[in-house]
């Protein structure tokens, strides 16, 4: 896709915005490794309760909370993913453009959600 300098967001803009979006994987990439930790995680602590109710309650709630940080892996991974994916987009000077609408989505839209690819107009249109 080519766009012209009027179209795209300054070198300068992008540059903002690639340091942002680096930091935002960093973090990211931090808070996924936490989760897999804890996903990986036995949870035993060489205390278990010989106690057949609480022995069946800790491994219904150890079975809901590996479920629960595997939902929690599999989406950070995904935001991981797009924000790679908005890095190549500010290499190839396609960055902050609507898929939708081809106008700049709102600096500020894009500074909450970096991974953004539609405006809040295209989005209104879903």
């Amino acid at each position: 896709m080519s766009t012209d300098a009027n179209v795209r967001y300054s070198d300068k803009d992008l540059a903002e915005f690639k340091e942002l979006i680096t930091e935002k994987i960093e973090k990211a990439q931090h808070d996924l490794d936490l989760i897999k930790s804890a996903y990986m995680n036995d949870h035993n602590n060489g205390t278990e309760d010989t106690s057949p109710t609480f022995k069946a309650f800790d491994e219904g709630s150890a079975v809901m909370s590996k479920e629960s940080n595997s939902q929690l892996a599999i989406r950070q991974e995904k935001f991981i993913r797009d924000l790679k994916n908005a890095l190549i987009r500010i290499e190839n000077k396609t960055y902050g453009i609507c898929r939708v609408t081809k106008k700049l989505i709102n600096k500020e839209r894009l500074k909450l959600v970096p991974h953004a690819t539609l405006s809040i107009e295209a989005k209104n249109m879903q």
